[in-house]
């Protein structure tokens, strides 16, 4: 048995408000599987290494990896906490570190205190990566720590991405991208591992639910925050983002999910909980479903 199946053995994978069914993910591969051996050559070759932890499903399985490949002495793992991070990503970092002993530090970062930043502009996420990065960077020279690597995966190339230039400033590599881990592949290996982010829903930064040139304020993504938790409360398990557009909360729900919301009482207990715990005075439920990135197709930067 390969060795990560083997620590999988021993930890349970139960499921929680963002768990995804399990037919979702098809059995491990061969493919995976070399991938990963890849992956763990890789990170040999680099002699230790700093990951950017966010808690999301491609960070933690590279900090998963890179521990058992390395150690605890030559790998650490890095959060860096800010108002636009959610809390449930930190919970979601913390256990996986507790479950697979992965050292953490954590680091407030300021990019909410950068005009470029909160005027939220098109490649906002370069000024809040360069202010992470340039954070990381220092703490793994004093360390001796010889590379920073992200859990950018194969499947990121043809999205709107201005964050990869101020990874590429700082020098960050992208391991799991290198070897051609795919999404879904990264899932099948967390899931084998035992890793409980293997089935958790993608949840990218807080201020990607505002609209470009929207000011980013602490406000504005506490009401956001606020309002997905109370849709997780009431059982919504996939895909789920909350958009906020002024007054009006722009709900976005995987297809599978969809039509059940819809439903004349259901939809009023979404509305209901999303007006109560946001603040929003108006409250839509998109009938096109989540659509990552739905908002950069929306300013014509993506192809609808």
């Amino acid at each position: 048995m390969h060795a990560g199946d083997q620590l999988a053995s021993a930890r349970a994978t139960g499921r929680d408000a963002g768990s995804r069914d399990d037919q979702e993910v098809s059995p491990v591969t061969g493919s995976a599987r070399a991938k990963e051996e890849q992956l763990a050559a890789w990170l040999r070759a680099q002699g230790s290494v700093l990951v950017g932890f966010s808690g999301g499903v491609d960070s933690a399985y590279l900090a998963c990896v890179a521990v058992e490949t390395l150690g605890p002495e030559r790998a650490i793992a890095v959060i860096g906490r800010s108002a636009s991070y959610p809390a449930s990503q930190w919970e979601s970092a913390r256990r996986v570190a507790a479950l697979f002993n992965v050292p953490v530090l954590e680091v407030d970062t300021e990019e909410m205190a950068d005009p470029r930043y909160a005027a939220n502009p098109s490649n906002r996420c370069y000024f809040c990566k360069s202010e992470l990065w340039s954070r990381l960077a220092p703490l793994a020279r004093e360390r001796g720590i010889a590379t920073i690597v992200d859990g950018t995966n194969a499947d990121d190339g043809g999205d709107h991405r201005p964050g990869r230039q101020a990874a590429d400033e700082q020098g960050v590599a992208s391991p799991l991208a290198i070897v051609g881990m795919t999404k879904a592949e990264i899932r099948e290996r967390s899931r084998a591992r035992g890793i409980p982010t293997w089935q958790q829903p993608s949840s990218p930064c807080l201020s990607s639910r505002l609209p470009y040139g929207t000011e980013v304020t602490p406000a504005r993504l506490q009401q956001v925050e606020r309002a997905e938790a109370a849709l997780r409360a009431l059982g919504i398990a996939g895909d789920l983002r909350v958009r906020h557009h002024g007054a009006l909360a722009r709900v976005e729900l995987a297809p599978a999910e969809l039509g059940e919301w819809l439903a004349i009482g259901a939809h009023r207990r979404l509305a209901d909980a999303v007006r109560e715990a946001g603040g929003f005075t108006r409250v839509a439920i998109d009938l096109r479903g989540f659509r990552s990135g739905s908002l950069n197709v929306l300013h014509g930067i993506t192809p609808g």
